[in-house]
């Protein structure tokens, strides 16, 4: 009997949506090739692991299944980038934008961050840096605590707001304001922030900004471990207090505009949402 994961579902439902999208854009031939092969493969590595469950004495193979979703987060990233299309109108960015100098300007949000000197810009920047590490922490937090038998329900939270949103990419092409408008709404340059745009320089995509990835999947992550590790709070309170202080590391970094990063945030609760009715119908 195959016995598939919550997460292994939520990966395979994404890696069809993606053999879709493949399929009607018009992406080089080249590309669409390597991801309908890629991602079958994956479906059919999904298929191999659900029959081999520890039911049938594949321990070890139960202990990898809790640590593969992990990469493919990055995977799943990857791929939306490969289905980016050059997209000359700003229609998007132009009216983002606004919101943001709202944000930032006018109730003075910058102004804020910016009081202290470079300690609150710094602090947003490390915590914008930090995002690629939330994954593993999360599970970390449930292997420290004795809950990995709860960690696929975790998984269920954090891959359906973060694969939700790079589902839509391709629905609200944009760049980012750093982009777009490079020399206005600046906020204050650092060592970290140098490494932060070395890293989307060299790493991010170009199909969309819309909903923020950092934030839906911060917010994700300190959902999932805020509602099954209630017994340990702290763990869940610190992932959301990074979450918050990423949300505003993207809209005052400018790697997001304002709308971006509330999307985010409500691609997580929507997963929250999902994973709840979902338990209550088992």
């Amino acid at each position: 009997m195959l016995r598939f994961r919550r997460s292994e579902l939520f990966f395979s439902a994404y890696f069809v949506y993606v053999i879709g999208v493949a399929l009607f854009r018009p992406i080089a031939p080249d590309i669409r090739t390597l991801v309908v092969t890629l991602n079958l493969a994956l479906i059919m590595w999904f298929v191999l692991f659900a029959w081999a469950n520890k039911q049938r004495g594949f321990l070890l193979l139960d202990h990898v299944r809790d640590f593969y979703p992990l990469p493919l987060i990055l995977l799943a990233f990857r791929e939306m980038g490969w289905m980016a299309l050059p997209h000359t109108s700003r229609a998007f960015e132009l009216y983002w934008v606004r919101w943001d100098r709202v944000l930032l300007a006018d109730w003075g949000l910058g102004r804020a961050i910016e009081s202290l000197g470079p300690v609150l810009p710094n602090l947003l920047e490390l915590s914008y840096l930090l995002v690629y590490g939330i994954p593993v922490y999360v599970v970390a937090v449930f292997y420290h605590h004795r809950r990995r038998e709860r960690l696929d329900d975790a998984y269920s939270i954090l891959l359906f707001g973060t694969l939700t949103t790079y589902a839509l990419y391709p629905l609200f092409p944009s760049e980012p304001p750093r982009s777009v408008f490079p020399t206005a709404d600046l906020p204050m340059m650092s060592a970290l922030r140098q490494l932060n745009l070395w890293i989307v320089g060299g790493y991010g995509i170009h199909t969309s900004v819309f909903p923020s990835g950092h934030s839906a999947a911060a917010f994700s992550a300190a959902f999932a471990v805020i509602k099954l590790l209630p017994e340990k709070p702290w763990p869940g309170r610190n992932l959301l207090i990074l979450a918050t202080l990423i949300a505003v590391a993207t809209v005052y970094g400018r790697y997001h505009y304002a709308v971006d990063t509330v999307a985010g945030l409500s691609m997580a609760l929507l997963a929250l949402a999902v994973s709840a009715a979902w338990r209550r119908r088992e």
